[in-house]
């Protein structure tokens, strides 16, 4: 276990919930399968991988939010990265699944209480940080997919700067590139192409 770990018995069912899901996802290309491959690894290697506490280098989970016609995409401008992203973050112990972890993390951030992902992720993610993360520095991130309820108005949390929705077709220009692969990902799961 990492020097100041804070998985204990309180993160073991969100591990053995990730390697269940990593080992059930049929990864669409050879890309993500490698990813996911690569996740597995680290989880075997990490007992507290899955804890913010853990080692640097740890899962979180995320959920992109599009409009009923899947030509909208609700982003955040996240306040520590400064940047516009999907929704989602940590684990956290009351979290009964990756899954739930997704569905609370972008319930939090849009302020729109009946989003529901789809029950699989849609992609993986490895990614270095920028900007304040304490002593994370690269999130292993499992990214699901929800439409938001006709009518929802979302608000912003105390972690973004703002939420707003973005034409897929004109993404954020610094995010484009890692956002681009998500929103055809959350398309194709969804059945909104």
């Amino acid at each position: 276990m990492s020097p100041g770990a804070d998985s204990g018995p309180t993160f073991a069912h969100l591990h053995a919930d990730a390697r269940r899901v990593l080992r059930d996802w049929l990864a669409p290309d050879a890309a993500q399968e490698a990813l996911r491959l690569a996740y597995l690894d680290h989880l075997a290697a990490h007992p507290d991988g899955v804890a913010r506490g853990g080692p640097p280098a740890h899962l979180t989970a995320s959920c992109l939010v599009l409009d009923a016609t899947g030509t909208r995409a609700l982003l955040t401008h996240h306040r520590r990265a400064g940047r516009w992203f999907q929704l989602g973050g940590h684990l956290e112990p009351g979290d009964g699944t990756l899954w739930a972890a997704a569905a609370r993390e972008a319930r939090e951030e849009s302020g729109i209480p009946g989003l529901t992902p789809l029950p699989d992720p849609v992609q993986l993610d490895r990614h270095t940080l920028e900007g304040d993360f304490g002593r994370c520095r690269e999130h292993l991130d499992v990214r699901y997919a929800a439409v938001a309820p006709a009518g929802a108005t979302p608000r912003v949390s105390e972690e973004s700067l703002e939420v707003r929705w973005w034409p897929v077709a004109d993404l954020p220009e610094d995010t484009r590139t890692e956002l681009s692969p998500l929103v055809a990902a959350a398309r194709v799961a969804l059945g909104l192409l």
